[in-house]
């Protein structure tokens, strides 16, 4: 069988020293995204479990795992959580949502709760687009942009430029960081042209280090102008899987001469976190009615 260099490890993770039994509400966010989906529990408002495991062909099929893949092993059920709110590209087929909001509304507001109130602009990378979104100190959006015309400036272009390269994809940020002088950066907009320009690169002698920091440097680029078309205002911060490769974000911060954090513990969790508060939300509004 041969390797699949683009397949990230899922994973979960839960609270060891909080107990669900004791909380007043459980609420959970389901972000079903193009390339990855989480879910993600609160107990009264605070982060007890989440996963994040690979979107199958089933959006629906791929919410239920998700949930169930948070609750393991905790003996929770998912008639115990009250409310649950559906977010990300495949929203509309989360089955057991009450409520479905934009992804946009959701990494904001979660990434306001990881980060701090401080945070003006966020900088999502997924698995299909990426999206620039300015908050106020509520993590309320005030404007955003997005660009998904195509894969080579997201999570997906990267996955196959790792499998072309045989690099796992853990290790492209580091490998892109491993040579003596920056390359020209790859031109190329579209994932076809990029994995063509790539194995010219590699007949023309570079390396695969060199190869995937021209990659990577060319992928930074692209969403800068995105940045600069809304405005950047800091707090600056990345969410999305493509927040853990080291080789973007360094390159990103360096051509913006900013900082660009990385949001805790896990900046691929923002948009189930931000649907988890705002299924608190509104299962304390539909309380007081």
């Amino acid at each position: 069988m041969a390797t699949e260099y683009w397949r990230w490890k899922e994973y979960t993770w839960k609270d060891p020293d909080k107990d669900w039994k004791k909380a007043s509400i459980l609420t959970a966010g389901i972000d079903i995204g193009s390339v990855s989906s989480q879910a993600l529990i609160l107990t009264d408002g605070e982060l007890y479990a989440y996963s994040n495991l690979r979107t199958g062909s089933d959006s629906p099929d791929s919410a239920r795992k998700a949930l169930r893949s948070a609750m393991e092993e905790t003996g929770m059920e998912q008639d115990n959580i009250q409310y649950i709110v559906g977010t990300g590209y495949g929203r509309v087929n989360v089955p057991m949502a009450n409520r479905t909001l934009t992804e946009i509304a959701c990494h904001a507001r979660g990434a306001n709760r990881m980060g701090g109130s401080a945070i003006r602009t966020i900088l999502d990378m997924g698995g299909q687009d990426c999206k620039v979104i300015r908050c106020d100190e509520r993590g309320k959006v005030t404007d955003f942009l997005m660009n998904d015309k195509c894969a080579a400036g997201t999570g997906r272009g990267m996955e196959l430029i790792a499998d072309l390269l045989a690099i796992p994809i853990e290790q492209v940020g580091p490998v892109s960081l491993s040579i003596d002088k920056e390359p020209p950066a790859v031109s190329s907009f579209c994932v076809v042209f990029a994995k063509t320009e790539a194995l010219g690169l590699l007949r023309a002698g570079w390396t695969t280090a060199e190869v995937l920091a021209a990659f990577c440097d060319g992928m930074a680029h692209r969403v800068i102008n995105l940045i600069q078309r809304i405005g950047l205002e800091e707090k600056f911060v990345i969410t999305g899987g493509i927040a853990k490769n080291s080789g973007i974000v360094k390159r990103l911060a360096e051509a913006l001469k900013v900082e660009a954090e990385v949001l805790s513990p896990d900046p691929q969790i923002a948009g189930a976190y931000g649907a988890a508060i705002f299924a608190k939300d509104l299962y304390e509004k539909s309380r007081k009615k």
